[in-house]
């Protein structure tokens, strides 16, 4: 069989991850689970069509060796299952080719999301909540848990910056084309002449970082804490809940304040610290291969976009890959699949063709 020795090593990884997961110790261990599981369902889609194939061919050796002591009319029933046989083979080999292609080191991952304002001034936090209600609905279709992380709120009810955790089945895989900089173009609610305006908003998309991926050294964190505030700087809290963690080799800093104790806001603050350790060596590995890989978030600035909302023409338009949809409505109401499978798609081409 084409491929044969690779097929081989996956079927054994996987009967062996098969066996592991009915380990009574395994299922005592939370974390090694659900790495097993996680690699499991890695395996599961190719193990399956490898058994397939397996089948077909040797469908194909038991219909060839028939075929010599065959009369005419077996011989044509013969020939017609070997043909059908193979054709399937076929078309399971380019299945497991697209498969066994290189894959997203982040798949089977959780998320984390920052959202800010950028330019445009109270309209761009207006549309920064639009942008988080579009993916809430969203996270609802797809059945995945949304965990509210912090929420900076603006004068006017949008926010300046809100970050959130998602958490389910292809998360990354469906958000990951998300970051970078959004565009609004539609008439503020402070706008009084009816002019149209052009915003923007900016999405990070963060795959989640476990501990173990990313070392964090306590000397190399300054961790700060403060009252909580909101809207034009009023204390929210009497205590010193909020924290601020500043990661001295980069600069990074990362403030979260929605929770009541300090533990809870430092936990916080340091899983979006993590996430972003993680992206940026992703981003520094990904860089060394291609220099015009340009990152997330850019400047924010309105030439800068990766999607444009026109509200006027009912029309969202994705300036990566050329479409342009008139369905608005839908895609804030959460309606992204359509969006999300044209650029998934437009991925996979790139892969194929190795570019």
């Amino acid at each position: 069989m084409e491929g044969n020795s690779a097929y081989e090593e996956i079927e054994a990884e996987f009967n062996a991850l098969e066996e592991r997961l009915a380990d009574p110790e395994l299922l005592a261990d939370r974390d090694g689970y659900t790495a097993v599981a996680r690699r499991y369902k890695e395996l599961e889609a190719k193990a399956d069509r490898i058994r397939q194939l397996r089948g077909h061919q040797e469908d194909i050796e038991a219909a060839t060796e028939m075929l010599a002591e065959a009369d005419v009319d077996e011989r044509e029933l013969l020939e017609a299952e070997i043909e059908t046989a193979a054709a399937a083979a076929d078309g399971l080999v380019a299945e497991l080719a697209e498969l066994m292609a290189p894959r997203d080191p982040n798949d089977g991952k959780n998320v984390i999301v920052e959202i800010k304002g950028a330019e445009g001034g109270e309209e761009a936090n207006l549309f920064a909540r639009d942008l988080f209600d579009m993916y809430q609905a969203f996270a609802g279709q797809n059945r995945w848990e949304l965990e509210m992380m912090n929420v900076q709120n603006s004068d006017m009810g949008g926010y300046t910056d809100v970050v959130f955790m998602l958490r389910g089945d292809d998360v990354w895989r469906k958000m990951k084309y998300e970051g970078g900089p959004h565009r609004v173009q539609r008439v503020p609610v402070t706008e009084s002449q009816g002019r149209v305006h052009t915003s923007s908003a900016t999405v990070a998309v963060l795959p989640e970082a476990e501990e173990v991926e990313v070392q964090i050294d306590e000397k190399d964190l300054q961790v700060d804490v403060y009252r909580s505030s909101g809207p034009g700087g009023q204390s929210v809290n009497t205590t010193d809940s909020a924290v601020r963690v500043t990661h001295k080799p980069t600069g990074m800093v990362v403030s979260m304040q929605d929770e009541k104790s300090q533990l809870q806001n430092r936990n916080k603050a340091m899983a979006v610290l993590r996430a972003r350790l993680l992206q940026a060596e992703q981003q520094r590995r990904q860089d060394e291969l291609s220099e015009q890989r340009r990152g997330q978030v850019g400047g924010g600035g309105r030439s800068e976009k990766i999607r444009t909302y026109n509200f006027k023409e009912n029309r969202v338009s994705d300036h990566r890959i050329g479409l342009t949809l008139y369905k608005l409505d839908r895609i804030l109401a959460g309606g992204l699949d359509e969006v999300v499978d044209a650029l998934a798609e437009a991925e996979r081409q790139d892969i194929l063709v190795g570019s």
